[in-house]
């Protein structure tokens, strides 16, 4: 899709969440986004400043309404693009009313990541949703699909830790084409991630200096990437697993990738193979791992940016490649991709609104 020349006008729904927030960020900040649209099902007639303490949007003339509840008739004549940081139901039930009548949809839940039914019901069992609707969702990495984003009028942005290790290991198995016989993933994230569902676990007296293992024997994001995977290179992942874990920082997440093949492959070859593969991939710097004053990838070297940072390291000793991915789960792992996306969707560079530097320290 070309480029417009008047602004585009982006919706939120579900704007009183912390993904909903950072939209409102980024989105009031972009040249050629106007935010003409908050909706939710709760807080109605609140402005996002009352919801948001971070946010004060009355500078520079810009007005931004509160809080309304959404009508499908009021959102097809006032935006051209809704980004939907809502619950996977509510995503579900939303983009089937939607779908045709807006231009663009991007759905930051789970309702729609996943193509391959039987493993859609495994992990989002009470997620119902229109079949055709599944096949047309595109599956918004931008780097490994932004050929199909410009065409693209169904959007469902990854998960943040299957954006972590979907681009871990995409150079290995689309770059070098390696067969995969066994993945294991150790991801470690913030207490944002999830949300703001107030669960005793997370509490700070529980929660402050902990390594919470939540999911130690799967994760639903595990699933998103094989079903990605396999349907981008079929038979290229034998068995993934992934235990996840809560740690007591906000944001930010980390995954660790242990990589097992039948190839031969060394370190030189590795790394070679993720800058070639990211070299025009803005967004993914592919990291030494002794490359600044604290090794890196590291989620506090990337918070507040769009950035992902990877690193690949073979052992030798035991034949195990290791794949380490940082980035904020809030703004690469959730509305920074979301704006990235609709970017590439609208005919703009990319990276429009997001260029900003990682804060360091937090």
């Amino acid at each position: 899709m070309t480029r417009t020349t008047r602004p585009i006008r982006a919706g939120v729904v579900g704007a009183s969440g912390l993904a909903g927030g950072e939209l409102i960020r980024l989105i009031t900040q972009h040249p050629d986004l106007e935010l003409a649209f908050l909706g939710g099902s709760s807080n109605i007639g609140r402005r996002p400043a009352e919801l948001h303490p971070g946010l004060r949007l009355d500078f520079g003339g810009l007005t931004v309404r509160p809080v309304t509840a959404e009508s499908v008739d009021e959102l097809a004549d006032t935006v051209d693009v809704i980004f939907l940081a809502t619950p996977a139901p509510v995503s579900a039930e939303l983009s089937a009313l939607l779908a045709d009548r807006i231009p663009a949809v991007i759905d930051l839940s789970g309702a729609f990541r996943i193509r391959t039914p039987e493993l859609h019901d495994r992990w989002y069992p009470k997620v119902s949703r229109r079949p055709d609707l599944a096949d047309r969702f595109v599956y918004g990495v931008p780097e490994l699909v932004r050929d199909r984003l410009p065409d693209a009028a169904l959007i469902s942005l990854p998960g943040c830790y299957a954006t972590s290790i979907t681009l871990g290991l995409a150079p290995l198995t689309l770059g070098l084409g390696l067969d995969l016989t066994t993945v294991v993933v150790d991801g470690k994230s913030g207490s944002s991630g999830g949300g703001l569902q107030l669960r005793t676990a997370d509490l700070h007296p529980f929660r402050s200096g902990a390594i919470a293992p939540y999911a130690p024997t799967g994760h639903r994001h595990a699933g998103e990437v094989r079903d990605f995977l396999d349907r981008a290179r079929p038979g290229s992942i034998g068995k993934l697993s992934m235990s996840a874990y809560g740690v007591s920082h906000v944001r930010g997440l980390l995954t660790s990738s242990y990589v097992f093949t039948d190839a031969a492959v060394d370190q030189r070859e590795l790394q070679r193979a993720y800058l070639r593969f990211y070299k025009e991939h803005r967004f993914v710097r592919v990291r030494r791992h002794n490359e600044t004053l604290i090794p890196v990838p590291d989620p506090q070297a990337v918070l507040g940016s769009n950035f992902c940072d990877v690193t690949v390291l073979y052992d030798e000793d035991d034949g195990r490649i290791v794949v380490l991915s940082a980035l904020d789960n809030l703004v690469k792992g959730a509305a920074g991709q979301a704006v990235q996306a609709a970017n590439l969707r609208f005919g703009l560079p990319e990276e429009t609104g997001l260029t900003m530097q990682p804060v360091l320290p937090v």
